[in-house]
């Protein structure tokens, strides 16, 4: 919210990102992205703005409540599943001291967490491309957290049931084997985090809120989704639509 009244103001002020969650450290602080939400949709009114530099402080993640650390974790484990296979085994070796907040493993997974971010915004700033793939899980996430009002649950807790609806989709097209969905949602699950939409949560309440998704063009969805082996995944409106009603009844259910 700063950084998109920053970037209005008199046509773009100068401003400092000073993220004090693990959220905050390794997403939004890296990007540019500015927005606030609206009752419509997550993230509709916003701008690209970068900030003049980023200021992370680990020792503040130690005064967080409960829930905020796994919620950003979920973005963590995104970046090993999108690009970084490495990092993922990483993770399923380390995930416990993240949770533990050991301070040299934290340290590296929001190094290790930034530099990938950096290295896909750098290549396409604006989200015309690749940049695309880093919303693994957030356009199941993003309408659960509308449908939800905001602040039920926390972004990362959104995104990471929306990784497991993907990762389910993907298995279920032939997309990814068994043995990588297994992995996906087994790291989630020790990560304390939820796989499952809240709840109350319909098959038609996804879909009428993933239709104004901004990935959405010329009427069609457009998911990202994991493929073939680990740190691989596609952005795509080319999936089978009875799978994804599917998948959304298996999940809501």
């Amino acid at each position: 919210m700063a950084g998109f009244a920053a970037a209005v103001y008199q046509r773009g002020v100068h401003f400092v990102q000073v993220p004090s969650t693990v959220m905050a450290i390794v997403d939004s602080s890296v990007g540019g992205k500015t927005c606030v939400n609206h009752p419509k949709g997550k993230n509709m009114i916003g701008a690209f703005y970068q900030p003049r530099c980023v200021i992370a402080d680990v020792e503040l993640l130690g005064t967080l409540p409960d829930r905020e650390l796994p919620s950003g974790l979920s973005e963590i484990i995104k970046y090993g599943v999108i690009r970084d296979p490495e990092f993922f085994e990483w993770l399923e070796n380390n995930i416990e001291l993240l949770l533990d907040l050991n301070a040299e493993a934290m340290a590296y997974a929001i190094e290790r967490s930034c530099v990938n971010k950096a290295e896909v915004v750098s290549a396409d700033e604006r989200e015309v491309g690749i940049r695309a793939t880093l919303n693994l899980g957030h356009t199941f996430g993003h309408a659960i957290e509308t449908w939800q009002g905001y602040g039920s649950w926390l972004h990362g807790e959104a995104v990471a049931a929306g990784m497991a609806m993907a990762t389910d989709l993907s298995l279920s097209m032939g997309w990814i084997k068994p043995t990588l969905a297994s992995r996906i949602k087994n790291l989630l699950n020790r990560a304390e985090l939820p796989m499952a939409p809240p709840k109350g949560m319909t098959p038609d309440d996804f879909m009428h809120l993933m239709a104004v998704d901004k990935k959405v063009l010329n009427g069609q969805l457009r998911l990202i989704l994991p493929c073939g082996p680990l740190g691989n995944c596609v952005f795509t409106g080319d999936f089978d639509p009875a799978a994804l009603a599917a998948m959304l009844q298996n999940s809501c259910s």
